[in-house]
């Protein structure tokens, strides 16, 4: 077995900066990039509290003065601008399972230790990663969104790999049973839990390490000091066995955040909504999804008696996408669009982020040149920021219409509810073409794109052209035939009955156009020829 160890040693520290807006110099412009956010000595002097003292502190704060266990007041002497935050067991487990999310993106073996810290087993996906090395290095990338300040190690136990990250050690593997005996003899008693009860009994006596304890014997051993110290150190040396029930990531995404002071502006809740955008995506790659549509609520102060009534107590945005992605950049920059245009007309003290789906898929492999698929993947985002700039009222695009006659073949809808590219493709295949597959008309490739038969550009009206010897005139001038007849027999339905033979033509400039003749028929009165669309 290879388990890592993913020790996070400001967690609390960090869940709680997040809801800071950086104490930036003057002149200097918001920090808006999600990768400028971690670090927590940005944000001033900061610490946390419980029951009145210290337990936390950033190095800004320690070089002050302050250290964990003084009172407030004597922290405050040392450092009248000190931000304080109380600790918050339940935002810290939050900002935690955001971090198991993200492993869960490489094993499926993930589960909780002590002490902020996630235990994963990767020996099966090794080969899939390329390596130790390798897979170490995208874990890395992989939880740097997150903002927070990592150990790594490794370790042939889950205990033993808890143990190292704990300490910082070398995150090399050491799969040699005497050289890992020696690793886990030189733990010191202090970074063991069973041992915290008992560790100036244990000083007293000069056991200082594992190694120490084991020399000891162990009935006696056990007697004063329980059983669990021992049971420990054996499950970490692995001569006891030690198994870890997995996580299992929540189907549904639910997750607030309180923000440390009121938000009056959009600028103030953005570093709020980035840190609730990462742990969405992290909860995406648990399941190796795509967000598809997510929901922001602002939860107003309701204190005042001015929102009194329940429904303003809360401001929901809806956030939909063309194109399911695992992207937080992208959704952050939605999310903004939106929030610069929305007025606030209360305070917002608590922010939540909900989705309740997610598409299955992977995402999309990096291009060294563009391809159909990426063009296609840009235009789906411009079109998202656009109804996320304008709203979807301001935007119209063209809707395919099961229809064989040109005029009804199309229709108007108002943007908004996006379809995914795929559908967009055939779509587009059913509006431009007879009738093709599906499949191909969506195909990434071009060679299997359909062949355009019919022009983009429609006349808004039909327009007659002379007819001389069977042969249609343009501005006097004869066209020639080079394609046809597509023939159109339909509408006796609904009274507007077609019976049509197109053809492409070429003017005496070379220009494509796409005309069309009546064909004879008892339901059909007019005749001639008329031109109906242009190509290029």
């Amino acid at each position: 077995m290879l388990w890592i160890g993913v020790h996070l040693p400001a967690l609390s520290l960090e869940s709680f900066v997040a809801t800071l807006a950086p104490e930036l110099p003057a002149g200097e412009p918001p920090v808006d990039d999600l990768d400028d956010l971690d670090d927590i000595d940005l944000f001033g002097p900061v610490a946390l509290i419980a029951q009145h003292r210290i337990v936390a502190a950033n190095d800004a704060a320690r070089a002050c003065g302050v250290r964990p266990g003084q009172k407030r007041a004597t922290a405050l002497g040392l450092a009248p601008h000190l931000r304080l935050g109380e600790a918050d067991p339940a935002r810290d487990e939050a900002a935690l399972m955001a971090v198991a999310h993200v492993l869960m993106g490489f094993t499926p073996s993930v589960s909780f230790g002590g002490d902020h810290v996630v235990l994963a087993e990767v020996r099966a996906s090794l080969r899939y990663f390329g390596g130790l090395p390798r897979l170490i290095e995208r874990l890395r990338a992989e939880l740097a969104p997150l903002g927070h300040a990592l150990r790594l190690a490794c370790a042939p136990t889950p205990q033993g790999a808890q143990w190292m990250a704990v300490g910082g050690d070398d995150p090399g593997f050491v799969d040699d049973k005497a050289r890992w005996r020696a690793r886990v003899g030189a733990v010191p008693v202090a970074r063991m839990a069973a041992a915290a009860p008992h560790l100036a009994a244990l000083g007293t006596l000069g056991l200082a390490t594992a190694a120490d304890l084991w020399r000891q014997p162990r009935a006696g051993l056990t007697r004063r000091f329980g059983g669990q110290l021992l049971a420990d150190i054996d499950r970490a040396l692995g001569d006891q066995p030690d198994p870890r029930t997995p996580l299992q990531p929540a189907p549904t995404f639910d997750t607030r955040l309180e923000l440390f002071m009121r938000a009056d502006d959009s600028a103030a809740l953005l570093t709020g909504a980035a840190v609730l955008l990462n742990r969405l995506t992290a909860w995406a790659t648990a399941h190796h999804g795509l967000v598809g549509a997510f929901e922001l609520r602002l939860h107003h102060e309701s204190r005042r008696r001015m929102i009194e009534d329940p429904s303003l107590r809360t401001t929901s945005l809806d956030i939909g996408l063309g194109e399911p992605v695992a992207d937080t950049a992208h959704l952050h920059s939605l999310l903004r669009e939106r929030l610069q245009r929305l007025p606030l007309a209360f305070s917002v003290i608590e922010m939540s982020l909900h989705c309740h789906s997610i598409t299955p898929g992977a995402p999309p492999n990096t291009e060294l040149f563009p391809s159909a698929a990426s063009v296609g993947e840009g235009w789906n985002r411009l079109l998202e920021r656009f109804e996320a700039r304008l709203g979807a009222h301001n935007i119209q695009r063209l809707q395919p219409v099961a229809d064989h006659r040109p005029e009804r073949a199309t229709a108007v809808r108002a943007g908004g509810d996006a379809a995914p590219s795929r559908d967009r493709a055939a779509g587009m295949a059913l509006n431009l073409a007879p009738p093709v597959n599906a499949a191909a008309a969506a195909s990434g490739d071009p060679a299997h794109w359909p062949r355009l038969k019919r022009p983009v550009w429609l006349l808004p009206q039909p327009q007659p052209l002379r007819d001389e010897a069977g042969t249609p005139l343009l501005a006097g001038k004869p066209l020639w035939l080079v394609a046809g007849p597509e023939r159109i027999e339909s509408g006796w339905w609904d009274g507007g009955y077609a019976a049509r033979d197109y053809f492409i033509a070429q003017d005496h400039e070379g220009a494509l156009l796409w005309v069309y003749r009546f064909r004879h028929a008892p339901e059909v009165s007019e005749t001639g020829w008329y031109l109906q669309g242009r190509f290029g």
